[in-house]
């Protein structure tokens, strides 16, 4: 019961977390790192004990799917470049130099150990990026780039952390036939991610109730990662590909699964983030009680390795500035000022946590897992150097450099994107057969209803009501034409997301609004 009621603690301190940073105008996951170092010295607060092996799939399944539900096939097609020097270059070549840190300043630590570690701290949340970096009109082209960064980086983390943490635990090297397995693991895990994604859609077809279907999407994650690590593939990879293929295979019609979907993978994010962030202050706590003055010692090296994230981070982004500015598409880093600024977005978060909490306690002879007290200490202080203190200073950082976007600019590109919306909502307006078939007062409401639809898809307008409360009936005639009309609307805005120059994100609150306009109309 007690392990029950630190559960529900922890949930419920996640939530007041995030209405505190409301109300604090700080990102909620500042504040849970700063719950998570006052639990540590908390005393009576029972120790959670989650046995190690259980860590990755309860967290890394919702964690992945849901960062991957976020971006698409076409993004990564047209990101390709980001993805390819952020996403995976970036995390090898940290993981590679916090590792030799480590391996120089940690007594025993061992090579496998101390790749564990740097794939542990080498890739940035997304999510706490994302929540810090939006309260301070973040220009539209830096957050691009740490979209794109966040798009495969935890998967390139952890695939390399479950390699070095199979090494140590088992005593072997990591070689070439470790790299030989894990790309025939990649491959079995994208057939299976493939076939998995298109078992779901064929399930959800089938099954009518949204609630079920919504269902479905919250069982995928973790059965595509179990299924794979059975045929001893890669969960990870399997788990991206199937929430990828998902998203491609969503039908226009299915607005409000998409809705709710999106919701509770919100709701899901968050919940997972609050207890990850608790657990760690209750490790650390552990850590703190079993070191006693060692700490001190750690907490030196920590400071290191924390200037080496950083540092390596700064390197690399200022080496891509003269291929950015030759090439001259406008994609940062451009220049000192956007070197500055990124780096100091490298925002550590969840899949920190996660693989910290992953760690085994002992190896396979039953000797203690190599320097695990100070690679969690390390990841405590990664995570607070990386977002606690750019948490409170990056609203400073981008005054002082004058970086800030008006929001007026976002809004434009909204505004251009529901206009192309409604020109195609028109276009198809007028094709649909039995549209004049419907008086011409009827059809006359129906197209003026779509002429505003630009302005709808921009500015959130409410459901009309009668003098009742109740939502207008309509014409089931008329709801068809509108709906056709709003399909082709979704398609039109589905087609500019792929386009160079064309921001995602922004085209993805277009959708969602469309797919909320798509829901009020059939209702």
């Amino acid at each position: 019961m007690h392990q029950l009621a630190l559960v529900i603690g922890l949930l419920l301190a996640t939530v007041i977390a995030v209405g505190l940073g409301d109300r604090l105008k700080l990102p909620y996951p500042v504040i849970m790192v700063l719950i998570a170092l006052g639990v540590a010295f908390v005393p009576g607060i029972p120790h959670l004990e989650l046995p190690a092996e259980l860590i990755l799939p309860l967290f890394l399944p919702p964690l992945l799917y849901a960062t991957a539900k976020k971006t698409s096939w076409s993004v990564f097609r047209i990101r390709w470049r980001s993805v390819v020097l952020l996403s995976i270059a970036l995390v090898v070549v940290t993981t590679a130099l916090v590792a030799g840190a480590a391996w120089v300043l940690i007594p025993g630590i061992g090579i496998p150990a101390a790749i564990a570690l740097g794939a542990m701290v080498a890739p940035p949340d997304p999510v706490a990026v994302e929540s810090v970096a939006g309260r301070v009109h973040m220009p539209r082209r830096l957050m691009t780039v740490m979209q794109s960064e966040g798009l495969f980086n935890d998967a390139a983390a952890i695939v390399i952390f479950q390699t070095a943490v199979a090494a140590a635990v088992h005593g072997s090297e990591i070689n070439a036939w470790l790299a030989v397995k894990f790309i025939a693991g990649a491959a079995i895990a994208v057939i299976l991610g493939f076939a998995m994604a298109w078992a779901a859609k064929k399930l959800m077809h089938f099954i009518e109730s949204s609630t079920a279907r919504s269902a479905v999407t919250l069982i995928l994650p973790f059965a595509v990662y179990i299924a794979a690590e059975e045929f001893h593939a890669s969960g990870v990879i399997a788990v991206v590909v199937a929430a990828l293929e998902m998203k491609r295979r969503a039908r226009p019609h299915d607005a409000a699964e998409r809705i709710t979907s999106s919701s509770f993978w919100d709701v899901v994010e968050l919940l997972a983030t609050g207890i990850a962030f608790g657990l760690i202050g209750l490790e650390a706590r552990a850590v703190i009680q079993e070191t006693g003055n060692d700490i001190f010692p750690m907490l030196g090296q920590a400071g290191i390795i924390c200037a080496v994230v950083i540092l390596v981070r700064a390197a690399w982004l200022s080496l891509l500035i003269p291929g950015n500015r030759r090439r001259g598409d406008g994609l940062p880093p451009g220049g000192v000022k956007d070197v500055v600024i990124l780096t100091w977005c490298g925002m550590r978060g969840l899949a920190t946590l996660a693989l910290a909490l992953a760690l085994p306690e002992v190896t396979a002879d039953g000797s203690p897992f190599p320097a695990r007290d100070q690679i969690i200490v390390t990841a405590v202080c990664v995570l607070f150097a990386t977002l606690v203190l750019p948490g409170f200073t990056l609203p400073w950082l981008m005054r002082r450099l004058k970086a800030q976007e008006s929001p007026a600019a976002e809004h434009e590109e909204e505004k251009i994107l529901a206009q192309r919306a409604e020109d195609a909502a028109l276009a198809a307006l007028h094709e649909v057969p039995f549209l004049h078939d419907l008086p011409a007062q009827r059809q006359e409401a129906i197209t003026r209803g779509i002429k505003r639809l630009s302005e709808d898809l921009v500015i959130d307008v409410p459901v009309p009501h009668d003098k009742k409360g109740a939502v207008k009936v309509r014409h089931d005639s008329a709801v068809a034409i509108r709906t056709i009309a709003l399909d082709a609307a979704r398609q039109e805005i589905l087609l500019a997301r792929n386009e160079v120059g064309v921001d995602p994100e922004t085209a993805d609150r277009v959708l969602r609004r469309l797919d909320l306009r798509t829901v009020m109309l059939q209702k």
